[in-house]
Parts: C-alpha cells; sequence; structure tokens
C-alpha cells in the first residue's frame, strides 16, 4: 500500500473538548487522537498527512473563503496525493460539499467530508468509523467525485442535506441513491460515479455576491418580498410548494418577479418537499412562474443551488450563459425528467 492521502481537518464536532459554553474545536486533538488509532497502522490502510486549519471552525461559521480555501489546498496539494478526506462540522458539510463539487472542476481523486455528531473526545462517539472508512475508501474504492461519508453511508456530496441533528445517520440524498452502503461489505454503486476526467484539474474559486432565499408561507405578506427585492441582489432561491407553486391570483406578486427577472435578477423555483422535483407545467399555479421568468430547481436541494448559483455567477459574467448552465446537469447535481 504505497497512497498517500491529505486530511483537511477544518475543525467542527470532531475536533471538539467541553468547554464552559459547549463543544468547541480545539487544535492538535484530532492529529493526537490519530495517533492512538492501532487501526490506521494496518497495512490495508494508506499513510496520510494533516493539513490543519487556524484557528479550527464551528461549520457555522464557515464562508465561501474558506470553500476557496479549500479548493486552493487541494490544488496545491493534488499532485502529491491519491485522495482527500476534509474533517468537518455537520451544520454546514452539505454546502461545503456541494460547492466543492463545482469549484473542483475536473476532479479525478476522491475528496470525502466527514466528522461525527458525538467528538472523538468522547469514549461513546460515530467518529472513529467515520475516520477510518472515509480514509480506506480513498484509498481503495474508484470514487473521483466530492463526497460526504457518515453513518455507514456514501454520498454525492451535490445531494447531500443534514436530515438529522441527534442521529448518527445525520445525512441522506432523498432524491437520489447512496453511492455506497459499507457493512461487512462495500457495496459500491459503480454505475452511479461519475466518470473520469481526463483533463487536468482546474478550481474555480468564489466571489461574493448577493443570493437569498425566500420561503413561500400562505398568507404572508409580499410586502418583505417587495423590500427584498429591491435590494441589489443576484439571485433568489423561492422556496415553493409542492412541485414549483405559487399564488398566481396576485397580479402584484407576479409583477414583481417578473420585473426582478428583467433587471438581471436571477430567481431559482425550489420546492419545500424533501422528496420530488419541481414541475412548472404542471399546474397552472407553477406555470405562472415560468411564464415570468423564473427557473426549475428541478430535484436539486437547496443547499446545492445557492452554491450552483454562487459557483455560476463567480465564473461567468453573462446573465444567458448563467441560465443556461444553471438548468444543465454539471456534476451530477440534478436529475432531467421535465422541466
Amino acid at each position: 500500500m504505497n497512497k498517500k492521502i491529505l486530511i483537511i481537518n477544518t475543525g467542527g464536532t470532531i475536533s471538539s473538548v467541553r468547554s464552559e459554553a459547549g463543544y468547541q474545536p480545539q487544535g492538535g486533538h484530532v492529529e493526537q487522537a490519530l495517533r492512538a488509532m492501532p487501526a490506521l497502522e494496518h497495512a490495508d490502510m494508506p499513510s496520510y498527512e494533516i493539513l490543519e486549519y487556524k484557528p479550527l471552525l464551528d461549520s457555522s461559521n464557515i464562508s465561501y473563503k474558506d470553500w476557496n480555501q479549500i479548493a486552493r489546498d487541494i490544488e496545491k496539494h493534488y499532485q502529491a496525493f491519491d485522495g482527500f478526506v476534509i474533517f468537518h462540522g455537520t451544520d454546514s458539510m452539505a454546502y461545503t460539499a456541494s460547492a466543492l463539487s463545482f469549484m473542483l472542476e475536473r476532479l479525478a481523486k476522491p475528496v470525502i467530508l466527514t466528522g461525527s455528531q458525538i467528538p472523538l473526545t468522547e469514549v461513546r462517539n460515530d467518529a472513529i468509523d467515520n475516520v477510518l472508512t472515509s480514509i480506506w475508501l480513498c484509498a481503495h474504492q474508484p470514487i473521483r467525485e466530492v463526497c460526504i461519508y457518515f453513518n455507514q453511508r456514501v454520498l454525492r456530496g451535490n445531494r447531500t442535506q443534514k436530515v438529522s441533528s441527534s442521529r448518527f445517520d445525520a445525512f441522506d440524498t432523498i432524491n437520489f441513491p447512496h453511492l455506497a452502503e459499507v457493512g461487512t461489505d462495500v457495496n459500491l454503486a459503480t454505475g452511479l460515479l461519475l466518470q473520469e476526467h481526463k483533463q487536468s484539474l482546474n478550481v474555480q474559486t468564489l466571489k461574493p455576491k448577493n443570493i437569498t432565499n425566500f420561503r413561500l408561507c400562505p398568507g404572508i405578506s409580499f410586502d418583505v418580498l417587495e423590500t427584498l427585492l429591491k435590494m441589489p441582489m443576484d439571485a433568489l432561491v423561492l422556496e415553493t410548494y409542492g412541485s414549483g407553486n405559487a399564488p398566481n391570483q396576485s397580479k402584484r406578486f407576479l409583477t414583481m418577479l417578473k420585473e426582478a427577472t428583467e433587471r438581471g435578477v436571477i430567481i431559482v423555483n425550489s420546492t419545500q418537499c424533501a422528496h420530488g422535483r419541481v414541475e412548472m407545467s404542471q399546474y397552472a399555479t407553477g406555470h405562472a412562474l415560468k411564464e415570468v421568468g423564473l427557473l426549475s430547481g428541478y430535484d436539486m436541494t437547496p443547499e446545492t443551488i445557492y452554491c450552483k448559483l454562487l459557483y455560476l455567477l463567480s465564473k461567468y459574467d453573462d446573465l444567458d450563459v448563467i441560465k443556461a448552465e444553471m438548468s444543465k446537469n454539471l456534476v451530477g447535481e440534478l436529475t432531467h425528467e421535465s422541466a
């Protein structure tokens, strides 16, 4: 076994210790804990190095600047390592995995994010298996994309959502099959994996953009949305009902959306439902949104829609190009069935 894995430790619960204010990430703790794991010395395990960020972050504090740093570090060490494991807090892990899936263009090596619900410091924790299996997967499985490994599941990063704040199975891909179930055997769904790229890695860094979400509720005042749309804004994720439906009897509501899209605000229709997809031609209440210029979010997660918008707005200046790319399946983030 000659493979080498780089562990990028950004912080999160896995790196935390108890304090008077609750769990907080502590520098040096992970490296010490890994040295105490005999399994990492097994012949089937790759060698590894640790790149620990200073300061370590609770993932609630992650921003696009940190995503840029992670992507640049992967690029910097890309030739020297066979795979990358990112230790990350669970709260925003799905966002980071989604962002990196777009930023790491033509990725040909595994990038696996993992963490834990209970810190390594605790006797009873979920961290040890998540760590060991993530490292092992990087060395032994033909993964060439950004994934999350958590609680015996390999999940496509840009299909993942955090579904529990307390269970060990904290993540799932509700609209997409698991890439692998890990038990006594590793059942990898090789037919679902992204294909290997022959061209070299390119990193597209992110720039600050004004993107926000707005969730519809029955009887909500449209004054709030109107005020929001009058602010400087690049894109809006409109969280609608069911298969992408919204009030179609309010001329004011539809007019403000149309005026926003005409002046260059990209508005993406995202369903509030965890399972299913946006189909704006199914009901009149959805078709009205299509008529005023909204883009379909298909079956993308809200996390992925946000990160994809940020990526495209950072890469392109032409709004028509951004809109066209938004509707394409770039790295396995959406399924085309109907618009």
